[in-house]
């Protein structure tokens, strides 16, 4: 398999879910063995930083990248579009912290990088072949990654929620499935957190437009599935895990979040077998 890039440069613009900030993201094409790599055009000498798993800095409620002076956040969904659409080179330049959270889902990145079309380069693509079983364990929440020749992930999800309770999810991970199941799944937000995320600095820009929003007793959005809740945290953990590279292995998690899907991603990036 070769790697790719963007055919094309193209633009999006839109706000920041947890900033709350306008902002415009621009997918260039890159040179093969670039990865994917933030430019964040609106600070001194456009400082950039690679969405490798050593970047990570916070998992608080969004995956945040950062490098000297360049730092980004709330990548994941942006970055499991390009894992999905086997996008291994890009440079996207970003004049804002966080890229724009569209409609909550990844499928408007799926169809930006639709729109650009996709190169092929001359250079093989790397892949990561987990070996043997990883996993990352806190309290009653856990993520493990397993041996096995594709990319599937099953995740339970367990909410006190009234109309959530739990949700199961068991999925083999390509391109087709990926648009068609995973994709359009949003983020998934609470009215009664809203105060408190918005005293952090976090949800500024959150709206029934751009999340699924519960309060106490029903669902505020129209759902795209019924269980779009265990469905988007699959889009997070693709999105988390491409930070380790084209991973190559079976994922079972019971309610993960970004803290542990990131600090799985460290864990494979120090155990893993590389190869072509």
């Amino acid at each position: 398999m070769q790697q790719t890039t963007v055919g094309k440069t193209v633009t999006y613009t839109g706000i920041g879910l947890h900033s709350g900030r306008d902002v415009t993201i621009t997918l260039k094409p890159a040179d093969a063995n670039t990865g994917i790599i933030f430019a964040r055009t609106d600070l001194p000498g456009v400082p950039q930083v690679a969405a490798v798993a050593g970047n990570v800095t916070n998992a608080m409620r969004a995956t945040t990248l950062e490098s000297e002076q360049a730092k980004v956040f709330t990548v994941e969904h942006l970055l499991a579009a390009f894992y999905a659409m086997a996008i291994d080179n890009c440079l996207v330049e970003i004049n804002s912290v966080e890229p724009p959270v569209a409609d909550g889902s990844s499928l408007p990145f799926v169809r930006l990088i639709e729109e650009a079309g996709i190169v092929q380069q001359d250079a093989e693509r790397r892949l990561v072949y987990v070996t043997e079983a990883q996993t990352i364990r806190e309290g009653d929440k856990f993520i493990t990654i397993l041996p096995y020749d594709g990319l599937r992930i099953t995740f339970t999800s367990i909410n006190s929620h009234p109309m959530l309770g739990v949700q199961f999810g068991d999925y083999e991970i390509t391109k087709d499935i990926f648009i068609r199941e995973i994709a359009p799944a949003r983020t998934i937000g609470f009215m009664h957190e809203v105060e408190l995320l918005q005293s952090q600095g976090l949800a500024l820009g959150g709206s029934l437009e751009n999340a699924v929003v519960y309060d106490d007793e029903k669902v505020l959005t129209p759902l795209r599935f019924a269980d779009e809740l265990v469905r988007h945290k699959i889009l997070d953990i693709i999105g988390d895990l491409a930070l380790a590279g084209h991973i190559k292995g079976h994922i079972i998690a019971v309610k993960s979040s970004h803290a542990i899907n990131t600090a799985l991603a460290k864990k494979i990036v120090e155990h893993i077998l590389v190869r072509s």
